[in-house]
């Protein structure tokens, strides 16, 4: 199966919910809907559905036009974000429900339902009713609900969202071996580029209902083509300074002047902008070619087994990642340290010019 958007737009009260999308989504593939709140993701999944019909342009399945027809006529199936369950069924009816609409015959049901159940480690609970169960429960029979009907189309909507760390992990970690084995088009949104590394395939870097970049996810995490994919694609957004290139140096805002790195050879004079994510500054000096920051802390903001340190230096705010607990006293001063050589940089219209060496950012 192929699912194909062509120029789609969706207008809502005179403004663009979505933009010219134009995607081409092959059977057996795993796609992340990478971007912010409202970057318009949902409209996107509802539309692809059926359940949306686009402003403008067409959707294709397998080349045939069926911009207009009905979810119920389309091999889909959605997963939401809250755990939308029938609260009078058991989980076994619950799963069930589809395939007895579609008139399955009972023997399959009762087999794909407990072949279903198992895959998701909930083939304990089927005699329960949604009430019984915890919220990572409910949502392992809310998408087993989804995948029991086999559809060609598999729609997942921050699916995870509103579990516990430890519940994301272990269900992401499941889904993606799920994944591996159906030759359904997968498309899995979310908000966390970390997540979407973890889930890996391809990814599709949405923006105020415009698709920015597409591409295998670890291709475009490390050559964001565009400022706006490197700030979706970043957590916390990328850091961006400006600066000038001239007579083999860089110029930075803040007062900063550095050789001239390799990767930079080939650019010719003028104004830039150059960003470098949070996790590539560290607190101590690792290489020679690294660069001394001396900076204010403005805030220190832990994270779990991370800390995030946001300094100022010569009125540029930059955000630094830490791993382990330091806590820090506002308006202490601090050395950070980056490798020049890790430097993504834009022109001034935010369309990168040089990305670090993929032995660099993975250094």
């Amino acid at each position: 199966m192929s699912l194909c958007l062509q120029e789609v737009d969706k207008i809502v009260h005179g403004e663009f919910h979505l933009k010219g999308i134009n995607l081409d989504l092959q059977s057996g593939s795993c796609n992340v809907l990478l971007g912010r709140t409202l970057a318009g993701k949902t409209s996107l999944l509802r539309i692809m559905a059926g359940l949306d019909r686009p402003s403008h342009g067409r959707i294709l399945i397998d080349g045939r036009d069926v911009t207009g027809v009905s979810v119920r006529r389309r091999s889909v199936a959605m997963v939401y974000q809250q755990f939308i369950n029938y609260p009078s069924l058991t989980v076994y009816k619950n799963i069930a429900s589809p395939l007895k609409i579609a008139g399955v015959q009972k023997k399959e049901i009762e087999q794909r339902v407990r072949e279903t159940a198992a895959m998701l480690h909930i083939e304990d609970l089927l005699d329960r009713l949604p009430a019984e169960l915890s919220g990572g429960q409910q949502q392992r029979v809310a998408i087993a609900r989804a995948l029991v009907k086999e559809t060609d189309l598999l729609l997942m909507d921050e699916p995870l969202v509103n579990l516990d760390f430890k519940l994301r992990e272990e269900l992401r970690f499941e889904l993606q071996q799920i994944f591996k084995r159906r030759r359904a088009i997968v498309v899995y949104t979310t908000t966390e580029p970390a997540e979407a590394l973890m889930i890996g395939g391809n990814i599709v870097v949405i923006d105020e209902g415009r698709v920015l970049q597409t591409g295998p996810t670890p291709e475009v995490y490390r050559n964001p083509a565009r400022l706006k994919v490197a700030e979706v694609f970043s957590d916390p957004p990328i850091n961006c300074i400006g600066g000038t290139i001239a007579e083999n140096r860089v110029y930075l805002a803040g007062g900063l002047e550095i050789p001239l790195p390799g990767h930079m050879r080939s650019l010719s004079a003028g104004k830039y902008q150059f960003a470098v994510r949070s996790n590539h500054f560290g607190l101590s000096r690792t290489g020679a070619q690294d660069i001394e920051i001396q900076a204010r802390v403005e805030l220190s903001e832990i994270n779990g087994s991370e800390t995030f340190l946001h300094v100022d230096y010569g009125a540029v705010r930059l955000v630094v990642q830490e791993n382990g607990i330091h806590p820090r006293s506002i308006g202490a001063q601090v050395r950070i340290y980056l490798n020049p050589e890790l430097f993504f940089v834009y022109d001034q219209g935010g369309d990168i010019v040089a990305s670090p060496s993929p032995e660099a950012q993975a250094a």
